[in-house]
């Protein structure tokens, strides 16, 4: 944290992120929790002097952009922001209110940690406090987190961590176990840079970093998605097959290779609103090869996992830490029933000793098995390449739609040429002898529509990316209109049938 950014208060925050005037206060006065003129009573009484807060967490409810939301916030100049009885209680009660409202919950957590003057049983109110996060989150509810400068101990590894989204202050010290506590406890300083902000993200831990003065308008677009209003999608009508040329399938994988053909990015740019990027496992991992995202395509909210065609060069191609962080945004698809859109545009999965010593084969398994059982509404994008594993770890879906140069196929066209014939040149003819092409894949029932390209998405950028969009519309509402149970019987009947 730079000595010149001041640390603003729990109320400091506040009067930042919430619209003018909309903050409604929930805490009532606080049972002392300490013995009447003992220590921790004096330091009670001085902390309450200091801060202006009567705890070290203030929960209430205000507005962002017009909209209701819950608020947990820590005020760290009460005894380092310390959770004790009382502000366990508080934080408890808040999830439940909210719970019951139906509101979202943004949580700006500031503090040292469980309070030691209340020992053990401050301590293991860490449990409540995680199952109110957990019953609150059951309810398909939004929770934000932003963590403010420090978050460490029982706070961090506890609701600190909970978030669907998490994003931090900048320079923030984050992290579980104190510098302090290590150097007593094992004579040296703990490493520098470690429990910072900007470490976190760089392994994948949080989003994003973020000054309070971005929070309103983060949060903002993250819960257009989450909780925005659904709107009618535009009609698109399929694209008859015998309007499409027919051209070889050797043709269309030249064309999904060319280097300014739009992938995901573009896709998100030209085609998506309120895209708000999500980073890494939240387990400490992330892949430039996977993007995903929060966005909403016309009037239909989502979360997007896509192949970036940027992010994946030879030296680094799409590895298993991409496709632990695909399972979780299918895990966030899951908790928020929100549907999710995968995006495959892929040269393939990295074939490597990392990649094996990774789990890579296991991942594109569990991949697989979670996508085709996954609860929540699932459409799948074939926009460019789709070569091997990597690509098929993203694709079973209630609905498949394909970009008209996309492809798929087990290994690409040269590899199945150096197998069967031991050189690449003949990869043009086994392009076709495999099927791999959109005009193959339709009349194969593995996709479901085709979307043209007028000759070629790389010639047209903006006006594919549109006419996807509006397919992606389009099938999301139908998609969200049906049955769930049924919905979910037919994806397994499909692929059963394959």
């Amino acid at each position: 944290m730079s000595s010149s950014s001041p640390r603003l208060g729990a109320h400091e925050l506040l009067g930042t992120v919430l619209d003018e005037g909309s903050w409604v206060g929930w805490d009532s006065a606080p049972v002392d929790p300490a013995p009447d003129a003992s220590p921790y009573a004096a330091e009670l009484a001085a902390a309450r002097e200091r801060s202006g807060c009567d705890e070290a967490i203030v929960t209430g409810e205000g507005r962002i952009h017009g909209r209701r939301v819950a608020i947990i916030a820590g005020e760290f100049r009460f005894l380092a922001g310390s959770i004790g009885t009382v502000a366990a209680e508080r934080i408890v009660a808040a999830f439940e209110r909210a719970r019951r409202e139906e509101l979202p919950v943004f949580a700006a957590p500031a503090s040292g940690g469980t309070r030691m003057q209340e020992g053990t049983p401050a301590f293991v109110g860490m449990v409540k406090i995680s199952a109110a996060c957990a019953q609150f989150k059951a309810a398909r509810l939004p929770y934000l987190v932003y963590l403010r400068h420090p978050t460490t101990g029982g706070v961090f590894a506890s609701w600190g961590s909970l978030g669907q989204v998490t994003v931090a202050e900048p320079g923030a010290t984050i992290g579980f176990l104190g510098a302090r506590v290590y150097e007593a406890l094992y004579g040296r300083a703990f490493p520098e840079g470690v429990q910072t902000a900007e470490n976190l993200f760089e392994h994948g831990l949080i989003d994003a970093i973020l000054p309070v003065e971005a929070l309103a308008e983060t949060a903002d677009r993250a819960l257009n998605v989450l909780m925005g209003a659904r709107e009618e999608p535009p009609e698109v009508p399929d694209v008859p097959k015998e309007a499409l040329p027919d051209l070889p399938a050797w043709d269309s994988i030249e064309r999904s290779r060319r280097a300014h053909r739009p992938g995901v990015r573009a896709l998100l740019k030209l085609g998506a609103t309120d895209v708000l990027p999500l980073h890494g496992t939240g387990s400490g991992e992330y892949d430039p090869g996977l993007l995903m995202a929060l966005a909403r395509f016309g009037g239909a909210p989502c979360i997007v996992l896509g192949q970036d065609r940027r992010g994946q060069t030879l030296d680094e191609p799409l590895s298993p830490k991409g496709l632990r962080v695909a399972r979780r945004g299918m895990a966030l698809a899951r908790e928020l029933h929100l549907p999710l859109v995968s995006i495959i545009d892929t040269a393939g999965a990295a074939l490597s000793k990392e990649a094996e010593e990774g789990g890579m084969a296991g991942e594109i398994a569990r991949c697989l098995a979670e996508l085709v059982t996954l609860e929540a509404p699932t459409l799948c994008v074939l926009l460019g390449q789709g070569t091997g594993g990597g690509a098929l770890a993203l694709m079973p879906a209630d609905r498949v739609i394909c970009a008209q140069h996309s492809w798929l196929s087990p290994l690409p066209p040269e590899g199945a040429s150096a197998i069967l014939h031991r050189d690449t040149t003949h990869a043009p003819e086994l392009a076709a002898a495999q099927r791999v092409r959109s005009l193959d894949l339709l009349a194969d029932g593995i996709i479901d529509r085709i979307v043209a390209e007028h000759p070629d998405a790389a010639d047209e950028p903006e006006a594919f990316c549109q006419r996807m969009s509006q397919a992606i519309q389009h099938e999301l509402a139908m998609l969200t209109r049906a049955n769930p149970k049924a919905r979910l019987e037919a994806r397994l009947a499909r692929y059963r049938a394959l």
